[in-house]
């Protein structure tokens, strides 16, 4: 579980909901009609944008964002380092046995030691990649349309709120609820865009990236197992992938 995903949601509804129950009351910022406009309008807008699949695999994306364990290129390049010593001291062949976890590593492993040339592993490997990278984005692309919509039908919501006003100014008791739609139908479009949409197009963006970098260096180990060359040779090329904190780190403790 990301752990910082989880502080963010709960320090940001707290916030919110502290100011109001510090402020007024709860009863006054629930308003059904105004709700009703932002939830609904913003997921027929998604169904429009988007085929059924994809609409209905946003949840999963969610769940993404919170429960998913950070990449840790330190210690996959210390699996990489352990395998280019089994390669070298017994032989590339040697690297499908190997009991590997990660399956993408795995796959790298495989096919090195199949003997495929460099440039078939690289281009192999490159296209997971990529396969992996657009992956994300529908996810990433995803809330970043419900950070676009939400604001929108709160507009929307907004103007429906001053046309009902304006066009009642005789009967005084319908100027409160109609101002009730026109402010909180902006004030839900903002939260979902800014608590929800935003945030988690973010942080999917960034776990995409996490996932490249990792992959990278898995092509870049493997490519250096299959040239022959020396582990910690192939050790101290990948941590260049690595943060300069990181590196001092790294080269402290040898």
């Amino acid at each position: 579980m990301d752990i910082s995903t989880v502080i963010g949601f709960v320090v940001c509804i707290g916030a919110v909901l502290a100011t109001i129950l510090m402020a007024s009351g709860l009863g006054a910022f629930i308003d059904p009609p105004s709700m009703f406009t932002v939830i609904f309008g913003m997921v027929g807008a998604t169904f429009i944008k988007w085929p059924l699949e994809t609409v209905l695999s946003i949840p999963t994306y969610f769940l993404k964002a919170i429960f998913f364990s950070p990449a840790d290129p330190k210690s996959t390049i210390d699996e990489i380092g352990n395998l280019a010593e089994t390669a070298r001291r017994e032989s590339i062949f040697a690297l499908e046995k190997v009991p590997i976890d990660d399956p993408f590593l795995k796959k790298a492993m495989t096919l090195a030691a199949d003997n495929r040339p460099p440039e078939v592993i690289s281009a192999i490997l490159q296209l997971e990649i990529d396969a992996m990278v657009e992956r994300h984005k529908m996810g990433s692309d995803l809330f970043a349309g419900v950070a676009e919509d939400g604001p929108a039908f709160g507009m929307i919501g907004t103007l429906i709120g001053l046309v009902i006003m304006l066009g009642n100014l005789q009967d005084q008791s319908a100027i409160g609820p109609a101002m009730a739609i026109a402010l909180l139908t902006t004030f839900y479009g903002s939260l979902i865009a800014n608590i929800a949409g935003n945030p988690v197009k973010a942080k999917l963006a960034f776990r995409s990236k996490q996932e490249a970098t990792k992959m990278s260096i898995i092509i870049a180990g493997t490519l250096g197992i299959v040239a022959g060359e020396n582990p910690r040779l192939i050790k101290e090329k990948l941590s260049s992938f690595l943060p300069p904190a990181q590196r001092e780190v790294e080269d402290a403790g040898e």
